[in-house]
């Protein structure tokens, strides 16, 4: 198990109440003066759950409905329709196939909770961020066994690829145990699900690089270029959007040089070997956070962090980590 300072950290969002945002998938969309309330909308319990972890809970259900929807793709799930009596009850086990960190457990109940034709019950074993061993149980379910059986493979989907993220982040944080160094996401996410990715890399134990283009700069290569050299296109970002952090991603020593002397923030090494990132480290002298990028392994990551830099830039976290195997198995039936 993790302790609690390893899990994700609360981030304050707006709880939307009294039915679902107007982006929502269900087509409801929002409540309007004098139009009452709807049903419509996740569980408020479980929408705190969610924002607690930082996410958005209307983010979250429109999510749900479109992995539900696409699956469904305006019809019925037929086999469960036609092999399982639309009274039945089940419950059902998530159990971890293979070690790992698990993270999007709520995720995954909410995906239920929108296909769900009735009430449910669920009880939790672990907690987002929790290590978990080869047949431990995460999540028990409780429900009309057609929706659960509907929603299995949604739910799966997301359950197992956000704890694949969360258990490759563990395993690079592990090895910069110590260091002072952390590792960092970047903005290499699938579509859609920027949000859930990240927070799954904040539950394996690393740190998120901006959310987007718009909440921080960073001066690549393709900018230096156009703004006519590394000095000028971060004295351009700094000048126009003078209250946001601006990162310059340098591959020379003779680059860090001169983005110090701008004022630089943040430095990103671009493919610096560990002898140079710790040139670097004694030439920002505390002045800027650093940033490796480039030839960076779990094999070397430690003589990386090692040099005094503060962060590695780990792309693959998000856009090459293999899944978590993850399963639901419905108990068998009293007999």
């Amino acid at each position: 198990m993790s302790t609690p300072e390893d899990r994700p950290l609360p981030v304050d969002v707006p709880l939307i109440q009294n039915g679902c945002g107007d982006s929502c998938g269900c087509g409801h969309g929002g409540v309007e003066e004098g139009e009452g309330e709807y049903e419509c909308g996740l569980d408020p319990a479980l929408a705190v759950l969610l924002s607690e972890a930082g996410l958005d809970p209307v983010l979250i259900e429109d999510i749900a409905h479109l992995a539900i929807g696409e699956d469904l793709d305006g019809g019925v799930d037929v086999t469960s329709t036609a092999t399982v009596p639309e009274d039945a009850v089940a419950t059902g086990d998530f159990t971890a196939r293979e070690a790992g960190v698990v993270a999007g457990l709520q995720v995954a109940e909410a995906v239920l909770s929108v296909v769900a034709t009735r009430e449910f019950t669920v009880e939790r074993h672990v907690a987002d961020g929790d290590r978990v061993e080869a047949g431990q149980k995460l999540l028990t379910v409780t429900a009309g066994t057609r929706d659960l059986l509907t929603g299995e493979r949604s739910a799966l989907n997301i359950l197992c690829r956000l704890s694949g993220v969360a258990t490759a982040t563990r395993a690079w944080a592990d090895a910069l145990e110590g260091t002072g160094a952390q590792v960092r996401d970047t903005r290499k996410t699938t579509p859609g699900f920027r949000a859930l990715e990240k927070y799954a890399v904040r539950c394996g134990g690393g740190a998120n690089h901006r959310m987007s283009l718009s909440d921080a700069a960073l001066v690549k290569d393709n900018h230096v270029i156009a703004a006519g050299g590394v000095a000028a296109a971060f004295k351009a970002v700094r000048d126009m959007y003078p209250g946001l952090p601006v990162e310059v991603e340098v591959d020379t020593l003779h680059q860090v040089r001169e983005v110090l002397d701008a004022g630089a923030d943040l430095i990103l090494l671009d493919n610096f070997t560990p002898a140079e990132t710790a040139e670097a480290v004694t030439l920002a002298g505390g002045r800027a956070t650093l940033e490796s990028s480039g030839r960076l392994t779990l094999a070397n990551a430690r003589a990386y962090a090692e040099t005094g830099v503060d962060y590695l830039a780990v792309g693959a976290l998000t856009h090459s980590s293999p899944i978590l195997d993850i399963g639901l198995d419905l108990r068998e039936a009293d007999v």
